[in-house]
């Protein structure tokens, strides 16, 4: 896996409104929705996160066919969490193939995508180390 750049989360004025910025000079941002109390300027954290599935997921598929020379024409990813699962998370993910793949290539790419990095991130241990800084 190569470098990850560190990613930087900062608020704003408006109330839940945060700039997202990283070392390698994007810059975009998070917000809630107004019913939430937001200024809905951006994706909730919610969306941000199933955009990091999403984008992994769509990114990997097209990575591995293009290596594979597979006639994968362009991969959708539709992801949403599923509410009231009773312990956990459910992430439910509909992905979508354009192009003439034959069922064995279709099957493949599936299981491609469930070895995608941030699936495995998120299906894995995951443990955050939290440092207050002065």
């Amino acid at each position: 896996m190569p470098q990850i750049s560190t990613v930087r989360a900062t608020t704003a004025v408006t109330p839940y409104s945060i700039a997202l910025s990283n070392d390698l000079g994007h810059v975009w941002a998070a917000d809630e929705p107004l019913e939430a109390g937001g200024g809905n300027r951006g994706p909730s954290p919610h969306q941000l996160l199933l955009s990091s599935l999403g984008a992994c997921s769509a990114i990997t598929l097209k990575m591995y066919a293009e290596r594979k020379q597979w006639p994968l024409e362009s991969a959708s990813v539709e992801l949403h969490i599923k509410p009231g699962a009773a312990v956990g998370t459910d992430i439910v993910r509909r992905i979508t193939l354009q192009g003439d793949l034959t069922p064995e290539q279709r099957e493949r790419l599936l299981q491609v995508a469930n070895a995608c990095p941030l699936h495995r991130l998120l299906t894995g241990e995951v443990r955050i180390q939290t440092d207050l800084q002065a």
